[in-house]
């Protein structure tokens, strides 16, 4: 049997990527009766069919590292978080975020300020204090700056790459500098795979040349915090849960109580006022979204 990975599954086919090339793919019954559905990201085993070298059924789904509900794929490593440094202005409250959805799918995150070309002076070093003593990987990028596309690359070869951030931060542009066939490759192979079939819009993947794949997907940015309570949110603020340690009570939400060893990391400027303000935020949404 042959290892792949599937870039794309609608209609009950499953289009396995295994190296060299892209095979069309039925699942085994086996799996319906297991109550097993492949998806975009699995890693799988297939066999080719004996009269068609580009068909083959899936024999086999490898265990997956997680996977995601909307939209449904398994095995992401990395998510991108891609905002712009200016045009428009970040918006760190969505950013804070994405990083929680990404702790939650346990992906890795990987923060990307993008447009750095329109930066003004020393606005890197203040959006480096803004998430200092939370040990997240920050890249600065520009299309221009062949550097920092260079870095980029380093980060992504190899893995399962979700590129998630707001309309207009230059995401279309960044892919393009990655490598400038980007979207007439994909747009090619998405029309081969739908053979004018299937026109709804799917997960889906594509691979780099210089190894990894990305993610091509709507929908990402719409996570919304589920499953957190009040008292778990902390854990998602690494900042917050570290110097949280020393809080008078066990249970302090950081919020409001006396003795909050939080506060007084806030006050000695070993948590950003930034951060803190949308923990605050976050907080009260849970609280207020709060079954009774």
């Amino acid at each position: 049997m042959i290892k792949g990975i599937i870039i794309r599954g609608v209609g009950g086919n499953y289009y396995v990527d295994i190296g060299n090339k892209v095979v069309e793919c039925r699942a085994r019954g086996l799996f319906r009766l297991k109550n097993i559905k492949p998806l975009v990201g699995d890693k799988v085993l297939i066999r080719i069919t004996e009269e068609d070298e580009d068909a083959g059924y899936i024999e086999e789904v490898l265990e997956r590292t997680n996977e995601i509900k909307r939209p449904s794929i398994a095995n992401v490593e990395q998510l991108i978080v891609i905002f712009a440094v200016r045009s428009p202005d970040p918006d760190y409250l969505l950013l804070d975020k994405l990083l929680i959805a990404a702790e939650l799918n346990h992906i890795n995150p990987i923060i990307c300020f993008n447009k750095f070309d329109l930066a003004e002076e020393g606005q890197e070093e203040d959006i480096l204090n803004i998430y200092k003593n939370t040990a997240y990987k920050i890249i600065f990028t520009s299309k221009y700056n062949k550097e920092s596309i260079k870095e980029l690359k380093t980060i992504l070869r190899d893995k399962l790459n979700v590129f998630s951030g707001p309309s207009g931060v230059g995401k279309s542009s960044l892919l393009n500098a990655l490598q400038p066939d980007f979207y007439l490759q994909t747009g090619e192979i998405s029309e081969k795979l739908r053979r004018g079939r299937h026109t709804t819009r799917h997960a889906e993947i594509y691979k780099f040349s210089f190894g990894g794949y990305a993610v091509d997907t709507p929908g990402f940015s719409s996570f919304q915090l589920e499953g957190i309570d009040e008292y778990e949110l902390r854990m998602y603020y690494p900042e917050i849960n570290k110097y949280g340690e020393s809080c008078k009570f066990l249970d302090c939400l950081h919020y409001k109580e006396p003795g909050c060893s939080v506060k007084e990391a806030l006050k000695d400027d070993l948590i950003s006022n930034i951060r803190y303000n949308n923990y605050q935020r976050l907080l009260e949404e849970i609280k207020r979204n709060k079954p009774y």
